[in-house]
């Protein structure tokens, strides 16, 4: 009996000091952004609801409530306009069809700002408001989405649609861990819950079935990465463990052991035209996937390969390009070089997990706050504050 006290005593305390840890970040995080949170959801309660419905581009095959975009590397081809378009790699067509994007951007900023302030402040105003982007996205038929990105990353005269648009849908993350902070609010509409939760369980049964979704499920790159990491969020968000745990098996079979290399880069990302921000990108992904998915049973951040290749590692290469950029010794990156490194989530998920004083100093320290719409577009996590929690 005295044993088996001791062990359920020392089972308690280690949770104890578990949520305690948690809890301190949280509180550091909040003395750092409380101001700018509450100033930004202030702002944002003026917003009205903007869904896609409320753009529309000639070139799409789809109807109102279908996703589009058009590829951003590929252009017009200067010996004929007639002609399909032509890939230029990390060139970014500033006259291709964004606005969609954008406005799943401007839905993620939102809802994040939103929920973020209600975490801080318990106010009911932020879930009401709230609500009515919810209703416009995924309820109200004049203007919802469609839960299938069939026409994302258009080239045209080549292809009305790509699997690997899949990858704006990491957008609607924070829209999710937004909804999961707001969802035991007393100002919540359980039918707005159900109906939120309805519509990403039919974008899950899409990206698991549907050629893009298998195609980009495949992808050797960030896009195979940020295709766990959505899918993740979005199953935890609608309970379902299978997908929960195909996620964490992929992550430990397939991305770990074909994406990181020995020395804790990502040979992949470095081969591109932006090696420097591909780098990043991947490795906020890789992060995030863990801080979502990891537990004290199975938890990722300390999953190692028989090689010795883990998350430590990863994190361990880059942080130092991110405190002193002109250590990088690859080229510069093709476009946006200048813009890199902002506050990235790999820093903080990765403080969280290691206890590296030095990774909470560096991201305390970098922009917390960036405009410039590519950088956005490449930081899906924004709000630290409601994955922390």
């Amino acid at each position: 009996m005295k044993k088996k006290s001791f062990l359920l005593i020392y089972l308690i305390l280690i949770k104890s000091l578990t949520c305690l840890a948690s809890d301190s970040l949280l509180l550091k995080c909040t003395a750092l952004l409380k101001d700018s949170i509450l100033k930004n959801a202030k702002e944002a309660l003026n917003e009205k609801p903007i869904t896609i419905t409320a753009f529309h581009s000639k070139n799409s095959a789809g109807g109102k409530h279908d996703f589009y975009s058009e590829a951003d590397y590929w252009w017009p081809n200067p010996i004929s306009t007639d002609s399909p378009y032509i890939q230029k790699d990390g060139l970014t067509n500033p006259n291709n069809f964004i606005e969609h994007r954008n406005a799943i951007i401007r839905f993620s900023k939102i809802m994040g700002v939103l929920s973020s302030a209600y975490l801080l402040t318990n106010n009911e105003i932020y879930v009401k408001h709230a609500q009515r982007h919810l209703i416009a996205w995924f309820v109200d038929t004049a203007t919802l989405m469609n839960p299938s990105l069939l026409y994302s990353q258009a080239i045209k005269g080549r292809v009305t649609g790509r699997g690997i648009g899949i990858i704006d849908m990491i957008q609607m993350i924070e829209v999710v861990k937004g909804v999961e902070i707001m969802e035991k609010s007393k100002m919540m509409n359980p039918q707005l819950l159900i109906k939120t939760k309805q519509w990403f369980t039919s974008y899950l049964d899409w990206i698991t079935t549907h050629p893009f979704g298998i195609e980009e499920r495949d992808a050797k790159n960030n896009h195979g990465t940020c295709w766990v990491m959505q899918v993740s969020v979005f199953a935890k968000f609608t309970n379902n463990t299978t997908l929960i745990n195909y996620c964490k098996n992929r992550f430990k079979t397939v991305l770990l052991p074909n994406q990181l290399g020995n020395d804790g880069s990502f040979p992949l990302e470095i081969k591109r035209t932006k090696p420097y921000g591909y780098s990043l990108f991947n490795l906020d992904a890789m992060t995030t996937i863990c801080q979502e998915l990891s537990s004290k049973q199975d938890n990722l951040w300390e999953f190692t390969l028989a090689d010795g290749r883990n998350m430590k590692k990863a994190v361990e290469f880059m942080a130092p390009f991110v405190a002193n950029k002109s250590l990088w010794k690859l080229k510069p990156d093709v476009m946006y070089w200048e813009e890199w490194p902002v506050a990235h989530p790999f820093l903080l998920f990765g403080y969280n997990a290691f206890q590296k004083s030095e990774l909470f100093v560096l991201w305390q320290h970098l922009n917390h706050f960036p405009f410039v719409e590519e950088v956005v577009r490449n930081l899906p996590v924004r709000n630290p504050l409601i994955w922390l929690k």
